[in-house]
This record gives structure tokens, sequence and C-alpha cells, in this order.
């Protein structure tokens, strides 16, 4: 299961949340992400959205680690509101597949099962897969020129170490990249996943080397699809992905047999 390998963080969640510095940040990223994906339906007030917002970034940043209960009472109290906006939030991060909600017990932060993060990385391979043909197909030279600008600012992350900085830019490359595919139907059904991929592809980078050849896959991609080759760039993505789904197939393995011999 994703849980065994969260790891804990030691500050108080309002602590964390209010202090300044990089883990703002990154809570405000993992908010914008949310936000985006949760205005897809303009009728929900704004303060249902904050509430998903807030709770959906602490999930993904591991400051609720999955299977812990979300009680609506705190939460009400917390956001000074009744306990209906907060029911309502929940729903928004259950559909996004953040929280479970079971019969008769309160919601929980989702558990990702092997058979789960599977599904996940092979739908999501077989969907970046059509967009990086559609960008050969459709993207001018300037935008995938974009990509290669993203790509340098990933190598510099990876250069120095900088997990974050080199996750961040890595998201914001496969957004560039599907911006590019024009084509909103591929689009909609890739950010069915956008929440879900987020906390495993930061797992991911866990592993030492994974950045340096996370860079050498983007390397050839980019270079795929200034070729104008469909058939490779589209061939290479889902290889990459299906090969991050590997490193986190072999975490699990190894986070099992550490469990077992605790």
């Amino acid at each position: 299961m994703l849980g065994q390998f969260m790891v804990p963080v030691k500050k108080k969640r309002r602590d964390v949340a209010r202090s300044p510095g990089a883990q703002q940040t990154t809570l405000e990223r993992f908010q914008a992400v949310i936000r985006r994906v949760a205005s897809k339906d303009d009728e929900r007030s704004s303060l249902v959205t904050e509430i998903a917002c807030v709770v959906g970034a602490e999930i993904l940043e591991g400051m609720r680690s999955p299977g812990s209960d979300l009680n609506s009472v705190e939460l009400a109290r917390r956001f000074r509101t009744s306990r209906t906006p907060t029911r309502e939030a929940v729903v928004i991060l259950e559909k996004e597949g953040l929280v479970e909600i079971l019969p008769r017990r309160r919601p929980r932060v989702a558990d990702l099962s092997i058979s789960e993060i599977q599904e996940i990385y092979r739908v999501r391979a077989a969907m970046l897969g059509l967009i990086a043909a559609e960008v050969v197909r459709l993207a001018t030279d300037e935008e995938i020129a974009e990509l290669r600008v993203i790509l340098g600012g990933m190598e510099r992350a990876a250069a120095a170490g900088d997990r974050d900085g080199y996750y961040w830019g890595n998201v914001g490359f496969h957004e560039r990249l599907a911006d590019m595919a024009h084509n909103r139907t591929l689009q909609r059904i890739l950010e069915t996943l956008v929440l879900r991929s987020l906390r495993l592809r930061r797992l991911t980078l866990s592993r030492s080397d994974r950045m340096q050849r996370s860079i050498g896959d983007h390397m050839r991609l980019v270079g795929a699809l200034e070729d104008r080759d469909g058939e490779l760039a589209s061939a290479l993505i889902k290889a990459n992905v299906l090969g991050a789904l590997k490193v986190l197939e072999q975490l699990l393995a190894d986070g099992g047999q550490d469990k077992a011999r605790s």
C-alpha cells in the first residue's frame, strides 16, 4: 500500500501551513493544481473549493497520511464554517482519488493498492502516448522549443540535487506538453488522473538515481518531437511512464520486505 512510504511531517499541520519558505510554496503549488482541476464545476462555492484545495494539498504534501481519518467536525472548526461545506469539499477530493468515503465510517485519505497504481500508470501512459503523437502533428516549432527551455530548468535542478525543483519542472513540462496537443478531449481525460499521479510521481524521486534517468528520458522525447517522429515520441513517453511504474513497484516490494523484517 502507498501509506507505508509516506514520511511523517514532524511539525503541526497548522504551523506548517502558515510557515514561510519552501514548504509554503509547495503547498501553494498543490493548491493551485487542485483549484484548476476543481474549477471544472463553476457552481461550487468558493469556500468549498478553498477547503478542498487546502486539505488536498496537505494530502499531496504528505501531511495527512494514507488511511488517516478526515473529521468533518474538526474541519468545520478549523475553517469556521458548518459541516456542510467540509463534507462537499471531501466529496470533491473523493472524485479526484485523494479520499475514500466508506459506508458508516469517517472519510479517510485514500491508500492506493499496487493494482490501483498499475491501472493509473497504464492509463496515463496510453493517454500521454496519444498526446505526444498529437504534439508532433499539430504543435509549432516554437511551442516544441518551449519544452527544451523547461527541460533546461529541470537539468539545473537535477544537477543541484533539488528534488522539489525538478518535480515541479517535470509537472510543468507535462502540463505544457498536454496544452500543445490542442486536444481538449485528451486533456479532460488526463486531468481525471492529475491528482492521483501527482502523489505517485513525487514518490519516485525518493530514488537517488531517478532524476538523472528521467532527464535522459525527457531529452530523447524532446528530440523525437523536434524530429516530428510521432511513433518514436509516443513510444518513448509510454516507456518513460511505465519505467516510473517499475520504480514504484520496486519501492513497494522493498517496503514490504522491510516491514516483514521489522
